[in-house]
């Protein structure tokens, strides 16, 4: 098994080189059907061990060399395959498959085709790097990696110009990827002062061995850890108040918004609490605190996308709630269902993603529901596929979100935290109808698009055919719950439900499905039958423009943190740099130069004048001489 486990590791790897091979050149077809059968090498390797760690219920380990040896640190570059890495491996590169594939189609026109597929690869290889790690430190190798990656990707057009538009403010492909970087930078900080204090304490970053010794700190250092390390899973899963880049990323092209938002680097956040859970398990207090912060970023979230004109925003912001519901499972101790939540979200978040892809190829790249309306006649397809994903987002049998959100209501009324989980049942309501405000507006009611001359197409066959296994596991995965639990709770500890709540769970499940029914059924007599606006309201109404202003947030960290923070550069590099270190630097130039054209003139030819020098150079070191013996 050794041999899958580095195929499932390398093959995006050399995916990534293969296509940085050809990456200055014009578009070469082979680079994408290349990459892409690699990646779906890389998903066959992982489903081959995830059918072998059920069988036999042991986990894979290898060791591909020593990496660190420095006193009595000795750290090896090691990978372990249990039932949480093979899930994990299995979703990312499930997702990647579909998104590589789908990718021939959305990039067949761009010049860089052959560049965006090295940074896709890349991305993948660096995930799989995060997830298969064995040791605290391999992690952030990998988590590094996919920062760096998503920086590439996010800023890919870096090339387009600030363009003011209706529905965003003003910001280019690389301000959004500068933003995400420095953010999740900020993040990485505690995480990485999380990883010193581990070693510190511990002397080992390896997960047994670090899990295993945890009775021998004391609780502060432990609520101290679990602070730390959970800060950089709050910058890479978006976790307020470092969210703003997230709605900003889709500036990326949409492949790299499914990647991301999907499976990949935002579900990162999520997997550090399920991986860390014997951690998190002994400190409660930190776990309640996740809970309630991913509580209020679903409600947050999904309030904003409430009135979002941009069809990517809404998908990112829902991506960004349901983040909340995964952390909010996590930090109640029910890590399988946080686990099968990330799982079941990465199917139809994905697909929501590749949809909107072939919707704004039909649009000519436009974004704003307002323009568009319709489009089910021309994209029947991507319609369906669409509708799928909302329905099993919004929680309605038989989808896969019916299974994992109300298993995460359960375990937040199972723990009696009843302030939880009525946010997140009301979430869940809001969930429904931003979702099915967003299918209707772009699908239903009059053909706004004929305004901007648009002639939509659907999206060619072979694109649809790769979306399709994201439509059926959307579909069909939440049946496998059962199975689910029973294969990773071999890893992960059991979350069992109270007999109150065994009793209560027909009830939860009615009232959860009656709110996600009604905000579809709002959804749809508000917008199915065409786009009615209020111009008055939207200008007037402070609940709205709160919302559409994002909470004025992204305005505060303008004024607080980016323009204070310019001021000073400016004032440092002018009155610091150019005034003082650079004046400095090059007065020392200036008196060497000077030195050098006076001494200069010792060296005329003059024989009288060169023993004048020798004369003065005679009694200068007499005298110095004489003076020191004097002083001694």
């Amino acid at each position: 098994m050794e041999n899958y486990v580095y195929i499932a590791l390398f093959a995006p790897l050399v995916s990534s080189l293969f296509a940085a091979l050809f990456a200055q050149k014009p578009k070469i077809q082979l680079v994408g059907i290349v990459t892409s059968v690699l990646i779906i090498v890389s998903l066959l390797a992982s489903l081959t061990l995830l059918l072998h760690i059920e069988e036999t219920g042991k986990a894979v380990s290898v060791t591909l060399m020593d990496w660190i040896q420095a006193g009595d640190m000795d750290i090896k570059f090691g990978f372990t395959v249990d039932q949480v890495t093979a899930v994990m491996m299995s979703v990312v590169t499930l997702v990647s498959s579909v998104v590589h594939v789908y990718s021939n189609y959305y990039m067949e026109s761009d010049r860089s085709f052959n560049r965006f597929f090295s940074y896709l690869s890349a991305f993948v290889f660096s995930m799989m790097i995060l997830v298969m790690s064995d040791n605290f430190l391999g992690l952030f190798i990998g988590w590094e990696g996919v920062g760096v990656c998503s920086w590439l990707l996010i800023g890919f057009w870096y090339d387009k110009k600030d363009v003011t538009r209706d529905i965003n403010p003003s910001i280019s492909p690389s301000w959004a990827a500068n933003e995400a970087f420095i953010m999740n930078r900020i993040a990485d900080l505690g995480m990485l002062v999380g990883i010193f204090m581990i070693y510190w304490n511990l002397g080992t970053l390896k997960y047994s061995e670090v899990f295993a010794h945890l009775d021998t700190l004391s609780h502060g250092m432990l609520v101290g850890i679990g602070i730390a390390l959970f800060i950089g899973a709050m910058g890479k899963s978006a976790q307020f108040p470092l969210h703003t880049w997230l709605a900003d990323a889709m500036e990326g092209p949409t492949p790299v918004s499914a990647l991301i938002h999907a499976a990949t680097m935002v579900t990162a956040g999520v997997y550090l609490v399920i991986r860390a859970n014997p951690l998190y398990s002994q400190i409660p207090e930190v776990g309640y605190f996740i809970a309630v912060l991913g509580t209020f970023v679903a409600i947050f979230a999904a309030s904003m996308a409430l009135v979002n004109r941009d069809l990517k925003r809404v998908i990112a912001y829902s991506t960004l709630s349901q983040l909340g519901y995964m952390f909010a499972a996590a930090g109640l101790g029910a890590y399988w269902v946080a686990l099968f939540h990330l799982a079941a979200h990465a199917f139809f978040k994905a697909l929501l993603f590749v949809g909107a892809g072939n919707v704004m190829h039909a649009m000519h790249d436009e974004l704003d529901m307002f323009k568009m309306g319709g489009l089910k006649k021309q994209m029947k397809w991507t319609f369906l596929y669409m509708g799928v994903a909302s329905l099993a987002l919004s929680g309605i049998y038989p989808f896969a979100g019916f299974f994992s959100k109300d298993t995460i209501l359960e375990a937040a009324f199972n723990e009696h935290t009843y302030g939880i989980w009525f946010v997140l049942w009301f979430t869940a309501g809001l969930t429904a109808f931003y979702s099915f405000r967003q299918v209707f507006m772009v699908f239903f009611g009059d053909e706004r698009y004929h305004e901007l001359g648009v002639h939509p197409h659907e999206a060619k066959p072979y694109a649809l055919w790769a979306m399709a296994p994201l439509a059926v596991l959307a579909l069909i995965f939440g049946f496998f719950k059962e199975d689910f639990v029973e294969f990773v709770t071999k890893f992960l500890p059991a979350y069992e439900m109270s007999e109150h709540t065994e009793h209560m769970v027909w009830i939860l499940t009615i009232v959860t499905t009656a709110i996600a029914l009604t905000g579809i059924i709002i959804a749809y007599f508000k917008y199915s039958k065409g786009l009615k606006r209020n111009l008055e309201f939207e200008k007037k109404n402070k609940v709205y423009n709160l919302l559409i202003n994002q909470y004025y947030i992204p305005i505060l960290y303008e004024k607080t943190f980016s323009k204070p923070y310019k001021e000073l550069s400016e004032i440092a590099w002018k009155e610091i740099d150019m005034e003082i270190v650079d004046a400095g630097v090059d007065g020392i130039a200036k008196a060497v130069k000077v030195m050098g054209d006076e001494s200069r003139k010792m060296q005329n030819g003059n024989l009288s004048s060169y023993l004048k020098w020798m004369v003065a150079g005679f009694i200068i070191v007499t005298v110095v001489s004489l003076l020191t013996v004097v002083i001694k």
